[in-house]
């Protein structure tokens, strides 16, 4: 059934850019709204995350070329559907990732993707909260729960551990039963624990690779250095998993079988399930995704170098 509720001949505000550049090449400009087609849906954004992939790609472009319009987590709630659209309806509040690794343009006040992009969102979370969570909520999920398959006793070292994946890699290996340990500056110590890890390590006074040792799961989200130093903390069998560098998969897991261990790089690959099961256990009480610090759209420079100075604690987020 096709429905909609809003005039698709009016205007909406998006953050978009014609280059590849700092975060100077962001500018907000008016445009048409987009009709969904079949299988799709229009979501009015009520809040936009700001990842770090959305700063490479629009500094370098990576597999996309320019012009575009960034953004790939958002929560917002469902303005119209196409056809064929089975599982979401007009007024549903829903939260996702947007075609990745596709451009559907979140940094906008609606977008347009297909309905497997959106599950409904958590009813415990805002928004703002809601947006902070689909695209690195997933990638953890999809690295610990169906990758290393992190259970109960698996001690599990988390790089970054309280940046915008990190905050939430640790609840989520926490729910399941692991023992968690981090790396952060001491000023996020209790922040982390509080958030469940069991050891917490200041990286800038004490050198994990001789602090950290037997651990089964190894999850690298800051790459180069760190990777190689890693494979010395995982004992015999275990398991490194690389997200920050998908390119260098070949290389990950030819140093990882030299020391006996395992190396995966995990690329995401987006799903409703697990969007399901992320908006569950944040409803659960088990998934806090913390909010750093909120813009709004006409401040996405603003935004971007924030996100690229590289010490936030949790998530940036837009607000269109």
């Amino acid at each position: 059934m096709t429905t909609n509720t809003i005039d698709t001949t009016a205007k909406m505000r998006k953050a978009h850019q014609d280059t590849l550049g700092g975060p100077e090449v962001l500018r907000v400009i008016e445009t048409g709204i987009p009709a969904p087609g079949p299988g799709e849906v229009l979501v009015e954004v009520r809040a936009a995350g700001v990842n770090p992939i959305d700063t490479k790609i629009r500094a370098g472009g990576m597999w996309l070329v320019p012009p575009f319009t960034l953004g790939w987590d958002v929560s917002g709630v469902v303005a119209a559907v196409g056809a064929d659209v089975s599982r979401l309806a007009v007024g549903d509040e829903v939260y996702g990732i947007p075609d990745f690794p596709h451009l559907a343009g979140g940094y906008a006040e609606f977008v347009v993707a297909s309905e497997r992009s959106f599950a409904p969102k958590p009813s415990t979370l805002d928004h703002e909260h809601a947006a902070a969570l689909p695209l690195s909520g997933s990638i953890a999920w999809q690295a610990l729960v169906e990758v290393a398959q992190v259970g109960p006793g698996r001690r599990v070292l988390i790089h970054a551990a309280a940046g915008g994946v990190g905050h939430l890699a640790v609840q989520i290996a926490k729910s399941r039963g692991a023992y968690v340990i981090g790396t952060a500056s001491a000023a996020k110590h209790a922040l982390l624990s509080e958030l469940g890890a069991d050891e917490v390590v200041d990286y800038t006074t004490v050198d994990f690779a001789t602090a950290v040792r037997d651990v089964d799961v190894v999850l690298d989200l800051i790459g180069g250095e760190y990777e190689d130093r890693s494979l010395a903390t995982l004992r015999p069998g275990g398991i490194l998993l690389n997200i920050t560098n998908p390119p260098a998969a070949d290389a990950t897991a030819a140093k990882a079988e030299a020391a006996g261990v395992r190396g995966v790089t995990v690329d995401l690959d987006p799903n409703p399930t697990r969007l399901t099961r992320l908006a569950e256990l944040a409803d659960a009480g088990e998934l806090r995704p913390i909010v750093a610090e909120t813009f709004p759209l006409d401040e996405v420079v603003k935004a971007h170098e924030t996100a690229e100075a590289g010490r936030t604690t949790g998530k940036i987020v837009l607000i269109p």
